[in-house]
């Protein structure tokens, strides 16, 4: 069975770990309904994408 020959310290687990994080969304407020958003994303409030209406807004 493999065993460490040497404790790994602090350091280096972290470095390990570096890439193990929350990754903070893109949100944004929509210019024109003021409603919160994910960016490269359509608003469901308005049906809104890139200024085109692409859905029926929700009601």
């Amino acid at each position: 069975m493999a065993v460490p020959k040497r404790k790994t310290t602090k350091s280096r687990a972290g470095k390990r770990r570096s890439h193990i994080r929350f990754n903070t969304k893109n949100v944004i407020e929509d210019k024109k309904s003021g409603e919160y958003r994910l960016s490269h994303h359509l608003d469901l409030k308005t049906g809104t994408y890139k200024g085109r209406q692409v859905l029926d807004p929700k009601e």
